[in-house]
């Protein structure tokens, strides 16, 4: 531009186009909007802020040495006559001061025909963007100023058209162009200038807007939503009182239906939620329960998690010391892994009960098929049984990482599943030992009839003694006859005498239709073979495999040693309890009239040996 000593004596024409964008901090009206300048310098320190966009002050306002031309978009009256702090939408043509020349309310011209222009009112602070075009003729000494939110085109007519204006007689010889804004104490807004372009004596290069930044998202005004504030206070009251309940919840079962987790626990694997499990049986409710044994209760569940089905075994013990070495044992075993065992899945602890989760096996056990009077098990299901008990209690003495004397085989812990193949369970009295160590459990436990004789001598469980109860157990599936009767009918003694006479298809269960002469000849002979008295006799597992598989001939059985027994009632079941040593006995079949008759007391040594 040129210029004389102070001011121009002739302005250039300029053409500028931007976009802004302002965005208030909260949802009332923000700051005081901002404005295109064209100033003698490029800082005002003397500058004050709110009405005066950082541009003038009280003292200058209106001075002619400002040699000031702005163009504001003002968000808020009050300047102006005195008027108060309301939202104002104006844009405002301005020299030296804030007191506009000329003024209109925000609006852009939108054409509907050649006699129908249609104003279209806009918030500079609600809308996204705006787009401005400020054009001077520096020979006509007029101004337009045309404004359109984005992304509309420049409307064909300006808001303020053809104003004049000397900028002449205002500027001086050297000029500073750019924007200011400011804010108040009160009220505060950002700012945004998103495209800026400027030409002297030429249109202004156009914008393109698709290259422009996206303006921040706008405040929402509340009074748009004029329950909003009683709704998020209700609903934070809610999440509140609901997070508190749960924490109580949550806290009050952590310390009164659940113990907390001590160091033995932390080391077993696969712990189950004491929760999962009450919901999977139901409560524990009666028409869940598959059993009851001498360690508690069975119960059918359907686990929430997986749908799975499985079998809880509830086990109330009393000893705080009983349990760290029953769940000391659940460690290892839990890792049993083997066909013709039912698998341990994990375990629970609350207060005193325990929980064992098995596999569960819908056929029941061997005991129940049995003795079942409706359904009988032919030759062939009852041979594959046995074999598949022999190749289960061969994984336990042999071929798993430690030696497990299970010290509780009989038909009611075998279970069948649905292709009536045999599983070993209940687990609650097994020992384990290394591989080439001697077993050093003293107490005698099991279910008479199946107890070997050697345990009541010096109560050492040993692989011998599981080869013991597994040839009880041979001849009770070939007979399908109890271990002990009533009266003083003891099995094993039974099939002895018909073996003795000859007559060894007398002791097959009259049940069965039809029977291999020589598969049945070979498991009565097993049986008595794995029963006799002297443990170093017996067989292992591996040798027994083996026989019923035909893989080696069976020894002569006609000198082997039988010395028994007991008499009486029904098979019982001994256990360790927590203030005696274990109980048991193997009575002399001539000692013996009734074990009705028997009283043997807890701790005692009152009991008859037979040595």
């Amino acid at each position: 531009m040129r210029s004389n000593s102070t001011s121009l004596q002739k302005a250039f024409s300029f053409s500028t186009s931007f976009v802004f964008s302002i965005v208030s901090s909260t949802s009332e009206p923000g700051g005081f909007g901002l404005a295109f300048a064209i100033a003698p310098k490029a800082h005002f320190p003397e500058a004050e802020a709110e009405h005066y966009p950082g541009l003038f002050n009280g003292s200058n306002e209106g001075s002619t040495s400002n040699h000031l031309y702005a163009v504001e978009f003002d968000t808020v009256n009050g300047f102006d006559k005195g008027e108060s702090d309301t939202q104002g939408n104006d844009v405002g043509v301005n020299l030296n001061g804030m007191t506009s020349i000329v003024k209109e309310s925000a609006a852009y011209i939108v054409e509907q025909g050649p006699d129908a222009p249609k104003k279209e009112n806009i918030s500079l602070e609600q809308v996204g963007a705006v787009q401005a075009w400020i054009d001077f003729d520096g020979d006509e000494q007029i101004v337009n100023v045309t404004i359109a939110p984005i992304p509309e085109p420049k409307p064909s007519k300006p808001l303020i058209f053809n104003h004049p204006i000397n900028l002449a007689g205002n500027l001086t010889e050297i000029v500073y162009v750019g924007f200011s804004a400011s804010t108040g104490r009160n009220k505060a807004s950002s700012h945004y200038i998103l495209g800026w372009s400027f030409a002297v004596n030429a249109p202004a290069p156009l914008l393109d807007i698709s290259k422009l930044p996206v303006p921040p998202p706008k405040v929402k005004d509340p009074s748009s939503f004029p329950w909003a504030n009683f709704a998020i206070g209700v609903l934070s009251a809610l999440i509140l009182i609901l997070l508190f309940s749960f924490c109580s919840v949550t806290m009050y079962k952590r310390y009164t239906n659940f113990e907390a987790l001590e160091d033995w626990e932390l080391d077993c694997p696969h712990r189950f939620r004491y929760r999962d499990l009450h919901i999977a049986t139901k409560g524990f409710k009666e028409s869940e329960l598959i059993g009851v044994g001498g360690f508690g209760a069975v119960y059918k569940g359907v686990l929430p998690s997986t749908g799975t089905e499985v079998a809880v075994k509830r086990i109330v013990r009393s000893s705080v010391q009983g349990m760290r070495e029953f769940a000391a044992e659940i460690e290892s075993l839990g890792r049993l892994r083997h066909k013709n065992l039912v698998n341990l899945q994990g375990w629970c602890k609350q207060k005193n009960n325990l929980l064992l989760i098995y596999d569960y096996i819908p056929n029941g056990s061997l005991d129940l098929l049995l003795y079942n009077q409706s359904l009988v098990l032919n030759w062939d299901q009852r041979f594959n049984i046995i074999k598949g008990i022999a190749n289960g209690l061969l994984y336990l003495h042999e071929e798993w990482e430690q030696v497990v004397v299970h010290r509780d085989i009989k038909t009611s812990n075998i279970l069948i599943d649905l292709d009536l193949n045999a599983r070993l369970g209940d687990f609650g009295l097994a020992r384990l030992y290394d591989h080439g160590e001697l077993s050093h459990t003293t107490n005698v436990v099991g279910t008479i009839g199946y107890i070997a004789p050697e345990l009541t001598c010096i109560g050492k469980a040993s692989t011998s003694s599981d080869v013991y109860a597994f040839g009880i157990l041979l001849l009770e599936v070939v007979s399908g006859r109890r271990p002990i009767g009533s009266g003083q009918f003891i099995l094993v003694d039974w099939v002895i005498e018909n073996h003795r006479l000859g007559q060894i298809l007398e002791v097959i269960d009259p049940n069965l239709n039809s029977v291999y002469a020589e598969e049945v000849e070979l498991v009565v002979k097993l049986g008595l073979l794995c029963s006799q008295y002297n443990d170093e006799s017996r067989p292992t597992m591996r040798q027994v495999t083996r026989y019923l598989n035909f893989d080696d001939p069976l020894p002569n059985i006609a000198g082997i040693s039988h010395k028994y027994s007991l008499s009486g009632t029904n098979s019982l079941d001994f256990f360790e309890g927590e203030s005696h040593r274990a109980i048991s006995t193997s009575l002399n079949s001539s000692s013996i009239h009734s074990m009705n008759s028997m009283s043997i007391e807890a701790g005692s040594s009152a009991y008859t040996k037979s040595c």
